[in-house]
């Protein structure tokens, strides 16, 4: 059985999916997002190298509370499409022993999405921005492999849950959420829309990792205005 490389598990997560969740944070990524929290996941030589079978016996634990709660397991990241083989290994195991699963993920990375997908109840799809130069010019890549995940996603079976990033002056425009909703209404299967609000957190991280942080002089976004935004947003989707 192979081994996957994980950052680190959160368990009893509350804000990854539905009910109570164990949280598999999964290393290696492929975006350079401005405003990423967790830079220490973007190294595909980092983290713990586990197996499988010992990844399920940490989760299937926490089996009790998912069943109670509708709960699961999320696996994030980092992104865990970077590790596909890996991923659809313990996906398999998860839905063998009855745990429901959600993968958060941007869309980025490779492997045979269809067939992952056929293990995947829940998709947490964020949307990092409305167009290709924005994409570019806050992930470094130009998004379409994002929109190739996404025609598989919306093949399968999979609920999406999509999310996207409120940064002022970035992606805080009542033009920019109308565009959003624009692209939001094409995907088929969505379920719910989430706008999270920038924060600063990680800051702290990039020091550490002598890393230069592209948003230093943006502030965090206002908690209250993102809630408006996400209200708007809504109403544009009818939702």
């Amino acid at each position: 059985m192979m081994k996957g490389r994980i950052h680190s598990i959160e368990t009893m997560g509350l804000v990854d999916g539905p009910g109570i969740r164990v949280v598999v944070f999964f290393q290696g990524c492929a975006l350079r997002c401005a405003y990423c929290h967790n830079p220490d996941t973007w190294n595909f030589s980092g983290g713990e190298e586990i197996e499988a079978l010992d990844l399920l016996k940490k989760i299937v634990r926490y089996k009790p509370y998912f069943d109670r709660s509708y709960g699961g397991v999320t696996f994030s990241g980092g992104d865990p499409l970077m590790q596909p083989e890996f991923l659809l290994q313990i996906l398999k195991l998860c839905k063998e022993n009855g745990i429901q699963t959600a993968l958060d993920t941007s869309g980025y990375g490779f492997g045979d999405y269809d067939e992952i997908l056929k293990y995947t109840d829940l998709i947490l799809f964020d949307i990092k921005h409305i167009s290709e130069k924005g994409y570019l010019d806050l992930t470094g890549k130009d998004g379409k492999e994002a929109w190739n995940f996404l025609k598989a996603a919306e093949k399968s079976d999979a609920k999406i849950w999509i999310r996207h990033v409120v940064v002022p002056d970035i992606t805080d425009s009542i033009e920019h959420i109308t565009e959003l909703s624009k692209i939001i209404k094409k995907i088929k299967n969505v379920e719910k829309v989430e706008l999270l609000p920038y924060h600063t957190l990680g800051i702290n991280k990039y020091k550490s990792m002598d890393i230069k942080y592209r948003l230093e002089h943006t502030e965090p976004m206002d908690r209250e205005k993102c809630k408006e935004l996400e209200e708007q947003l809504k109403s544009l989707l009818n939702i």
